[in-house]
């Protein structure tokens, strides 16, 4: 029997260096590159510098909420603005009732714009290692904040007819009413220097003065804002029924000077928009306020107080509480969460849940749609933040979101 044997062939190239070499490059090589250029177009790499184009006399709006604009006195084309932004010397910046917008200035200082308020930005600038900040506060609130300054800076806080000087580590407050041609200071803690009609007059830590027909009167304590007591911050209060439930506000003095009366308002908004405020009651004098049929859903309330000699105090920290049915069920969820930065410490907040549903994070609220879509503008400097999703029922839901991958953290 003759054997038979299978026969395999085994053809050889021969292969040049060169080849070998383009070879590794485009196996290798060629996808790093590809993948570089791909991570340097997506973090900006390539991008004009916003520094370099950035006038030396400009100061930054780093943070802001709600409705803010900026009007440029080169152009006077008003801006809505949508991320962090210049404003320069002239410009005009204005908060609408849910704007506020916080101003870093040249020498370091924050200037924390209130709603509704206009404030101009007169000078900015730095020359021979001094700085000179120059605002005029035409209407509404501003809050200055400095730290250690240099010897040879100036901050100063033009009101009506007063000219107040910012010292070194210096907590103030303006209150400008151009309706009635008169204003308020408040300082916490500092010292600041108002000249009015050619007067000085030095106003010290947690003292108080009115700006009035050309005049610096009534500088006196500070004024304390009351103290709430109940319903406590973040509580809940129980609806037995679906007729509502009564619920009673109480509070304390915080304040030594003599009370003539109290100022208590009740918001569905953190904010207090003036459509979502049920109770805005003055001119009470005692220290409880009952307020009945209140249906399952989110509160805010807030105190200031006036005293005897006509002082009105700021605002009170808001605080939360929320009434909820008996038995009330959540089954709120959210999906598609995507977070969007617009700039510094500014995001864009959305996804999608029922339709109808109140959206909360940091003081801020949105409603969804009725797809069920949402978004949100929350700003915060920390890498994380709470987002609750609530009904009128009292049902809710609470998110842990991360700011830097959009992903849900945990829930509460």
């Amino acid at each position: 029997m003759e054997n038979k044997y299978s026969k395999y062939y085994v053809d050889w190239w021969k292969v040049g260096r060169n080849t070998i070499i383009k070879l590794v490059v485009v196996v290798v090589v060629l996808p790093t590159i590809c993948l570089g250029a791909w991570y340097a177009i997506k973090n900006e790499w390539f991008a004009p510098s916003a520094v370099a184009e950035t006038p030396t006399s400009a100061a930054r709006i780093i943070s802001f909420e709600g409705d803010v604009r900026v009007t440029r006195a080169a152009t006077r084309e008003t801006i809505v603005v949508t991320k962090e932004t210049t404003v320069a010397a002239g410009d005009t910046i204005q908060t609408q009732s849910d704007g506020r917008a916080v101003v870093r200035m040249v020498d370091g200082s924050d200037f924390t714009v209130k709603p509704n308020s206009t404030l101009v930005i007169r000078d900015n600038s730095s020359l021979f290692g001094g700085t000179n900040v120059r605002v005029s506060l035409d209407d509404g609130q501003l809050n200055v904040r400095t730290d250690q300054q240099q010897e040879n800076t100036q901050n100063v806080v033009e009101m009506l007819d007063s000219e107040t000087q910012v010292r070194s580590q210096t907590d103030a407050s303006f209150n400008a009413d151009a309706a009635r041609n008169g204003g308020e200071i408040r300082i916490s803690r500092g010292t600041v220097e108002t000249t009015i009609g050619g007067e000085r007059t030095t106003i010290s830590e947690n003292e108080f003065a009115a700006v009035d027909g050309g005049k610096l009167t009534g500088k006196e304590k500070l004024l304390v804002p009351p103290k709430a007591a109940s319903p406590a911050n973040m509580s809940q209060v129980a609806a037995a029924s679906g007729d509502g439930v009564t619920v009673a506000f109480n509070w304390q003095d915080e304040s030594s000077m003599p009370v003539a009366s109290y100022y208590l308002q009740v918001s569905r908004s953190p904010i207090f928009a003036s459509d979502s405020i049920l109770v805005d009651r003055g001119s009470l004098t005692s220290h409880d306020f009952r307020l009945a049929g209140m249906q399952p859903g989110t509160y805010y309330w807030r105190l200031k107080t006036t005293s005897k000699s006509g002082q009105t105090s700021e605002w009170s920290e808001p605080w939360r509480f929320s009434v909820a049915r008996n038995g009330a069920g959540s089954g709120i969820d959210v999906a598609g969460w995507n977070v969007e930065n617009v700039g510094g410490n500014v995001f864009f907040i959305s996804g999608r849940t029922q339709p109808g549903l109140r959206v909360r994070a940091l003081g801020r609220e949105a409603f969804s749609g009725g797809d069920g879509a949402f978004r949100m503008q929350v700003a915060t400097p920390l890498s994380e933040v709470a987002v609750e999703v609530g009904d009128d029922r009292g049902n809710r839901a609470g998110f842990v979101l991360g700011l830097r991958g959009g992903k849900v953290l945990r829930r509460f």
